[in-house]
């Protein structure tokens, strides 16, 4: 039977291997690192004594990839959020809270709300998110909103920081279009906030691995491709070093690889350039906190933090974008953004608690219009070549929901 062979075990080669292997393919994945999971990866940490994953994601209920594949391991019932769409936001600056919560169904008769809009916003400034919807390939959310915009600060900001990992003035309009017609574009029932129940390895690469043990799949630790043979077009060999991986005739190999790795490998393929980093601060709290109305998230305006995730007594924050602060001593970051955490819990006055600071400082590519002209889709121009990852052209931004469509994407290509 040929062999589709899986290079990288992060959450897009898994969700290729899950979905190649359900199809009745023999599948080998190859890992480099001691463990699977990638960007999407938990640990035990000794500062806080407890498992913290090494970033915090947050998914939306308009999301279909994803329950696909928790459906397929087992695991539908480890993502959680309120069970209505609900948006709590707290700016920093003034201390003023209020909530972003759309409706049920399409037409978006909550901006008529004052009580479920942005404080200070009339129903015709939401106006522009159709614009932004329909935006074209070279539009960013800058161009299409500008700062004077009424729910600049307080909207499309903090939400192109949280879908794009970058400021508006250069994240591209097209992308967060789509998110937006997949999410509040259909509803409150598309856009709940959720967040994994206990761990993104809990959530995805744990159910993903026993999955692909009870079908027999080989995950293979400690591999690092360096270099592939091809000979009148395909794939010949997979290049290991200390092994060498021959192809049977019919055998397909997914690169599900970081864009810099995908390039070394492949040269002369386009790929998106440069990234963009993440700070992350987890805070073990003396006690499990609550954020208002049950939300496991709470926006943060005016401070350093942008996003408050909460989970027992773990309280997380992330830094999108945040290339002015993740050279910065790992200390200064934590009394930084402990002062934001402490205010948004009421506990302004609380020490600094154990902490661990987390930086990615390639969390994502840098997704510009020009960068995401680059992405190209699963098919190389090698016959049984193909790529995965969630800087590949999923038509989504790098998040979970779209490393997942690039894997299924991968495993869907690999059959024809």
């Amino acid at each position: 039977m040929a062999t589709v062979h899986v290079v990288g075990a992060g959450l897009a080669g898994l969700a290729c291997a899950v979905r190649a292997s359900a199809a009745g393919r023999s599948v080998v994945v190859w890992e480099r690192a001691p463990q699977a999971g990638g960007r999407c990866r938990s640990y035990h940490d000794r500062a806080v004594d407890t498992e913290i994953d090494n970033g915090n994601h947050l998914l939306m209920s308009g999301n279909r990839a994803t329950p696909g594949f928790l459906a397929d391991i087992g695991a539908t019932d480890r993502l959680v959020g309120p069970r209505v769409a609900r948006f709590p936001m707290l700016d920093l600056a003034s201390g003023r809270r209020f909530t972003i919560a759309p409706n049920a169904g399409p037409v978006p008769w909550w901006v008529f709300r004052p009580g479920r809009r942005l404080p200070g916003s009339r129903p015709w400034h939401y106006l522009r998110a159709a614009r932004v919807a329909l935006a074209g390939p070279r539009k960013t959310v800058g161009q299409m909103v500008p700062e004077t915009d009424p729910l600049y600060r307080g909207f499309w900001e903090p939400l192109t920081w949280a879908v794009m990992n970058l400021e508006p003035e250069r994240a591209s309009a097209m992308l967060l279009g789509r998110v937006l017609r997949e999410t509040f574009g259909k509803g409150a029932a598309a856009c709940r906030p959720l967040i994994a129940r206990r761990s993104l390895a809990d959530t995805f690469i744990t159910p993903a691995l026993e999955t692909l043990a009870r079908r027999g799949v080989d995950v293979r630790f400690g591999r690092r491709l360096r270099g592939l043979s091809m000979a009148h077009g395909p794939v010949t060999t997979l290049d290991f070093g200390d092994h060498v991986e021959p192809l049977e005739r019919g055998d397909q190999v997914v690169l599900a690889v970081p864009p810099t790795i995908a390039a070394d490998l492949l040269p002369g393929q386009p790929v998106p350039e440069e990234g963009v980093p993440i700070v992350n601060a987890h805070f073990r709290l003396p006690a499990p906190a609550e954020l208002p109305e049950g939300s496991p998230i709470l926006g943060l305006l005016g401070g350093a933090a942008h996003w408050l995730f909460l989970r027992g007594d773990i309280a997380s924050v992330t830094v999108s974008a945040a290339d002015g602060l993740v050279d910065r001593p790992a200390e200064d970051l934590a009394d930084l953004l402990w002062r934001d955490v402490a205010r948004a819990l009421g506990k302004a006055d609380a020490p600094l608690p154990p902490h661990r600071i987390v930086k990615e400082k390639r969390a994502t590519f840098t997704q510009t219009p020009a960068n995401v002209a680059r992405r190209p889709g699963p098919r190389t121009a090698v016959p049984n070549l193909l790529l995965a990852g969630d800087w590949t052209d999923t038509r989504l931004p790098a998040t979970i929901e779209g490393s997942i469509r690039s894997g299924n994407a991968a495993a869907s290509a690999a059959q024809h």
